[in-house]
């Protein structure tokens, strides 16, 4: 072997025409004027808004209207909103005539939600400085909805910095989305491998590629990382003790919980079981002379193996809906990506046998997994993909923009990490499901198998 969205309007492969839907429906329309600050706090302000706009824009279940359509007037509190007592009457119009000019100047609703801002919910508020405290007063309105249009409204509270900035904006994006069926990436976090201390170690951080890291200081080879369902403990792989062995760590504090290694010449690639309790990995015990698949408790006690091809098998990955699990196996030739229950029975091939796939991801559904393939327009290359598992049918996300692999989903399910060689060294990126958005992450060192946890 050589390597060891939620979606609101479907996303199309030109390739095969197909459509995967994982949730359906259309994108709100959301107006997010830059807020201003009282005070020392407006000095926050630029971070602020950008962090705000970004978190929306970058949710996959928001379209954000151009800040170039609002009108010259932004509310800042529901005072603000001043209903015009006699409308000016539209004059005729020609055909290619403009719209008449907005009753209110913004200070009523009609003009955002009518032409040319034209959208449903207004984000508004300001910011204040009060004892050393950044404050945020925000509120959402559906502005399509005269009779009572507030959905939320709420005071926000964090240090008078930059961090506190960036924090209510987050929380006040989390809110909007909450609000509106939707689910933010804030407060969930990216582990990943990093050179940039001059050895491989573990790293996090945070969705959006801030508060950057550093988890494990072995000096030696570690990579790999898989984080529990509670976001308490990470595993990895770290060649400390010579071999590639397997170690489990808490992440607040950081401290080693010791996981037993069967004795063996590799034991790697661990991942947990939905509930925690076990962790499943690909271990080269009793002999030595290749990697099945086995699932221990979560200190390495009670081990027993799960597969016995005489071929490699590694990258476990429970179903997080529990009943079956995704490996990589090379039992049919070059390595592909199969599935099997829980005890190891009813072993099948998930991808269709042609080229190399590796690094399955489960969905949150259960349903759907993310994975790295050479199939698709660049032949040979890593691109990532997602697919249906149970009709098969894919959907290539990456294309020809160099080495792609190890996509991880968010908690969400709306967005993908993966690592990429697009720009040279590999980076770790985040994207939505659909694509419409794609960061990089990280910019120092070499940045490589990125897992998204909570």
């Amino acid at each position: 072997m050589k390597k060891f969205v939620w979606i609101f309007a479907a996303y199309a492969a030109a390739q095969t025409n197909i459509k995967i839907e994982i949730i359906g429906g259309e994108r709100p329309t959301i107006a997010v004027p830059d807020f201003r600050g009282a005070g020392d706090a407006q000095r926050f302000m630029p971070v602020f808004n950008q962090t705000l706009w970004s978190d929306l824009e970058g949710s996959g279940f928001l379209k954000l209207v151009s800040k170039s359509m609002y009108p010259p007037a932004v509310p800042q509190q529901p005072s603000d909103f001043t209903q015009p007592t006699a409308p000016a009457a539209a004059p005729p119009r020609g055909k290619n005539q403009p719209a008449p000019p907005q009753t209110g100047g913004g200070r009523w609703l009609s003009d955002w939600s009518g032409p040319p801002v034209n959208t449903k919910y207004l984000a508004f508020g300001y910011t204040a400085a009060a004892n050393g405290v950044l404050v945020l007063r925000g509120f959402l309105y559906d502005v399509t909805n005269p009779a009572g249009p507030q959905v939320l409204a709420q005071n926000y509270n964090a240090s008078l910095d930059e961090g506190g900035a960036r924090k209510v904006a987050h929380e006040f994006a989390a809110d909007i989305l909450k609000a509106l069926g939707g689910q933010s990436i804030y407060g969930s976090h990216i582990y990943f491998t990093s050179d940039r201390s001059g050895s491989q170690e573990i790293w996090m951080m945070d969705p959006d590629g801030k508060n950057q890291r550093q988890i494990t200081s072995f000096k030696f080879l570690s990579m790999g990382p898989s984080v529990s369902p509670d976001g308490q403990k990470v595993a990895f792989t770290s060649y400390r003790n010579t071999n590639p062995g397997i170690f489990v760590f808490s992440v607040d504090p950081v401290r080693d919980l010791r996981f037993y290694n069967q004795r063996a010449s590799v034991n790697t690639t661990p991942s947990f079981t939905p509930d925690g309790k076990q962790i499943v990995y690909a271990s080269s015990a009793p002999n030595d002379k290749c990697c099945r698949i086995f699932i221990a408790n979560v200190d390495g006690t009670g081990f027993r193996p799960l597969t016995s091809a005489n071929k490699i098998e590694v990258e476990p990955k429970v179903n997080p809906k529990g009943g079956d699990i995704l490996f990589v196996s090379g039992r049919s030739g070059p390595q592909q990506i199969y599935k099997m229950n829980m005890d190891g029975a009813d072993v099948e091939r998930i991808t269709d046998g042609t080229g190399e796939a590796s690094n399955p991801s489960w969905h949150p559904n259960g349903k759907v997994m993310a994975f790295a393939w050479t199939r698709g327009y660049a032949a040979g290359a890593w691109n990532v993909f997602y697919m249906d598992i149970a009709s098969r049918q894919y959907v290539q996300l990456t294309h020809g923009e160099g080495k792609n692999e190890n996509p991880s989903w968010s908690p969400s399910g709306t967005h993908l990490a993966f690592a990429s060689t697009r720009t040279g060294k590999s980076q770790i990126y985040v994207m939505t499901a659909d694509r419409s958005s794609i960061q990089p992450l990280t910019s120092q060192g070499s940045n490589t198998k990125p897992f998204w946890g909570k």
